[in-house]
């Protein structure tokens, strides 16, 4: 007791002389939360519409799909480069629309800015869902990394490709159901006609998904891989969009499927990182819930495998097994590990209003994890990518006195069309990229790839592993601040 009392006293003295307990104010969550809403504007494809505020962006790919007589105009650029890759914008729809779901009332001042970033990818991923029967199209990026140009230039071929009976995709398929499901909860009020068109096209594209089965890294692997390889396969998915059909539609049958289907399609793994290709530990925080909230038996499975997840990332207790830097940055990989983190705290505030819905808490050997534990836990990760960290420099452009200037990002670091109308060809571009001049576009809210496992950041364009946004880091990252700015 004594040596409790006395980390306490520490605690306390740290913050006193540091500050760092409350290193951030409501209205700077509220401002960081403004700001990586914005972000998607800079990440738009397609017409943009005369409320567009990043005005140094302009229309590209007014002709996406044309090449296959179908519409694919609109939807997003997944990160620093020029190209629509279906399972990470369907992975941040549904991560974008889950935040909506969780902390919407946390944002009454930006709730419709959120609707109309997850509107601008619902309205592209219905068409790639239903532009022919039984496909569900996605991008081609071998051309685009070729070269480096404003997505208002691009000259380079627009190939389209799609998973189908003959070719199947259930991974890129059971997160498209998972992003419209998800989202349709979303505007299920707002726009009730809309929800349940959203919905109605969620259940048809999983049931393509489940009944034609394969991995599309098989179907298109000289496509997606290495960029967007599915290395956890394609089981994740298809429990994942039942998960979130289950709880857009209170169908029975999707209760009985997760039944049916849970144990072979990873319910009994545990599993430590959630991302756009790993959706495990997500599904059983999600599917907890009705254990939490509803005492639905058939989900405790879900609640005790949640609790492992959360006790990994708990030091001091005995199942940690997560890695930190000095800092105390969770760090899980080399490139774009802000990824991890962004959808790590989400998940944290997650479960933490779960659990407090019945006063809850987790379990972790002989330790008690409180909701407010957890809390506490995504706080300091939030707070890191905001600048509290030991370089003092915020990962959020735009946000803090201190941010990265070398986006790996092309729109941002060419000049915009506004300032320079004239064609900038494919391979005239790369004198941008390495230049070292800031870029003259700021794409406010991107979060980026971040620091190394020892803190260190290299603010330098062409090492995107560290320098490039990409839109699934913004997306856990936009519920985690409306909790924060309201709390």
């Amino acid at each position: 007791m004594v040596s409790a009392t006395k980390y306490q006293i520490l605690s306390l003295t740290l913050c006193f002389f540091t500050l760092s307990c409350s290193a951030f104010t409501s209205k700077d969550y509220a401002d960081a939360l403004a700001n990586s809403i914005l972000f998607y504007e800079g990440q738009r494809s397609g017409k943009l519409p005369s409320s567009q505020h990043l005005t140094w962006r302009g229309d590209s790919g007014l002709s996406d799909g044309s090449s296959n007589h179908v519409d694919l105009v609109g939807g997003y650029y997944d990160a620093g480069d020029n190209v629509k890759f279906g399972l990470p914008m369907a992975f941040t729809t549904t991560l974008l629309s889950w935040s909506v779901i969780e902390f919407g009332s946390s944002m009454p001042s930006q709730i419709g800015n959120a609707r109309a970033a997850i509107r601008w990818s619902t309205d592209y991923l219905l068409k790639a869902a239903t532009a022919t029967p039984d496909t569900l199209y996605v991008a081609d990026p071998n051309m685009d990394h070729k070269c480096w140009e404003r997505p208002e230039d691009m000259d380079t071929p627009r190939n389209v490709y799609k998973v189908s009976k003959q070719n199947p995709g259930s991974d890129v398929a059971a997160e498209t159901a998972a992003a419209l499901a998800a989202a349709s909860i979303v505007f299920k009020d707002y726009d009730p006609s809309y929800s349940a068109k959203l919905l109605q096209t969620a259940m048809k594209v999983f049931d393509f998904a489940d009944s034609y089965r394969g991995s599309y890294s098989d179907s298109l692997g000289s496509v997606v891989c290495p960029f967007y390889c599915s290395y956890s396969g394609y089981h994740d998915e298809l429990l994942w969009g039942a998960s979130w059909i289950h709880m857009a539609s209170n169908n029975a049958s999707y209760l009985a499927y997760i039944q049916s289907n849970g144990q072979t399609m990873g319910a009994n793994d545990d599993d430590y990182s959630f991302s756009w290709d790993d959706k495990r530990a997500g599904t059983k925080v999600l599917l907890s819930k009705d254990f939490l909230e509803k005492n639905t038996e058939e989900f405790q499975l879900y609640k005790q495998h949640s609790d492992n997840y959360i006790c990994s990332l708990i030091p001091g207790t005995s199942s940690f097994q997560a890695q930190y830097t000095p800092g105390g940055l969770l760090y899980k990989g080399s490139s774009s590990n802000l990824q991890y983190v962004t959808s790590t705290a989400f998940l944290l505030l997650t479960y933490a209003k779960y659990l407090s819905t019945k006063g809850g808490s987790v379990s972790c050997g002989t330790s008690t994890v409180t909701a407010e534990g957890l809390i506490s836990e995504a706080k300091k990760q939030v707070d890191y990518i905001l600048g509290d960290n030991p370089a003092k420099m915020s990962y959020m452009v735009g946000f803090g006195g201190k941010y990265p200037q070398h986006v790996h990002h092309r729109g941002s670091s060419l000049p915009s069309v506004r300032t320079h109308p004239d064609h900038i060809p494919c391979s005239n571009g790369f004198q941008y990229l390495y230049s070292s001049s800031p870029n003259p576009n700021v794409l406010v809210g991107a979060i980026l790839g971040g620091p190394d496992n020892k803190d260190n950041f290299a603010d330098d364009r062409n090492n995107y592993q560290q320098s490039e946004p990409a839109t699934y880091i913004n997306a856990p990252f936009v519920g985690a601040l409306a909790f924060f700015s309201a709390n």
